[in-house]
């Protein structure tokens, strides 16, 4: 059952209330099942099309920016995603250390539980590690409510266990999703949290582009996202976060920005 925090948005409300005339149409209506059905076609499309958005707030509550405190107060938060990876998380691990900031790792389970010393060390070193689900499937969008609870509760499981630490945020792999996921987090404690600017450091192996992409996006409250895991890598073989996070975290401490946890900013 739905956890009670759970509440359905305006989106979702219509396309019940759809549902419900359209199945009262077809009984009382036969003859308009060609325009029923039409209404409901569209209305998945509209759906599924929505779930294409990672930063969407029609399907349910979703952290795209840090809350107005934490904005007030000149924090960003950096985020991480897809490790931990035995080559580069360590290297991103000293970057940060230099630079005395803290940021948040969402962890696949598998990942956490293939190196659950490098899973632990994150933790040690201040830094957060959230849920990204358990084995990072492409078609995690597509999945039911049952498939979803068990993705993410094997990965809160994980995690725990290994960090010690209770995940309590989630990103969806690719941030893709589908109205089955917000009940779940709901049950489970989970907020859901996509970004403000992004570079597709997974996929642009420039890592000027990517580093652009990031600061124009660099500004209080900002949700930045960037690859541990999965990274691409540059002419030169480098992985592209490496290039780019000192030039992001000089930017973000000469323009008076303090770089945070998630979790920090929900205090």
């Amino acid at each position: 059952m739905p956890d009670p925090r759970w509440h359905t948005t305006p989106l979702i409300r219509a396309s019940i209330a759809l549902h419900l005339l359209a199945l009262m149409a077809v009984i009382t209506a036969p003859g308009q099942w060609p325009w029923t059905l039409a209404a409901v076609a569209a209305n998945h499309l509209l759906i599924a099309a929505v779930g294409l958005w990672p930063r969407s707030h029609w399907l349910g509550p979703n952290w795209t920016r840090l809350p107005a405190a934490a904005t007030t107060r000149h924090e960003i938060a950096l985020t991480i995603d897809d490790g931990p990876d035995p080559v580069v998380t360590p290297q991103v691990l000293d970057l940060l250390d230099r630079h005395a900031v803290r940021a948040t790792f969402f962890c696949i389970g598998e990942q956490a539980a293939r190196y659950p010393d490098l899973c632990r060390e994150i933790v040690r070193r201040g830094h957060a590690v959230e849920n990204h689900s358990q084995q990072h499937r492409h078609h995690f969008s597509l999945m039911g409510p049952r498939g979803l609870a068990h993705e993410l509760q094997a990965a809160q499981d994980t995690l725990t266990g290994i960090s010690g630490q209770r995940p309590l945020f989630f990103r969806a792999p690719a941030g893709l999703r589908n109205p089955f996921l917000e009940p779940v987090l709901a049950r489970l404690g989970l907020r859901l949290a996509t970004w403000s600017a992004r570079g597709f450091d997974t996929r642009v192996s420039d890592a000027g582009r990517v580093k652009s992409s990031l600061l124009r996006g660099l500004r209080a409250g900002a949700i930045l996202l960037l690859h541990d895991g999965h990274a691409a890598r540059t002419a030169e073989g480098i992985p592209v976060i490496l290039e780019v996070l000192p030039a992001v975290l000089e930017s973000a401490a000469a323009a008076g920005l303090r770089v945070v946890t998630l979790r920090h900013a929900l205090s």
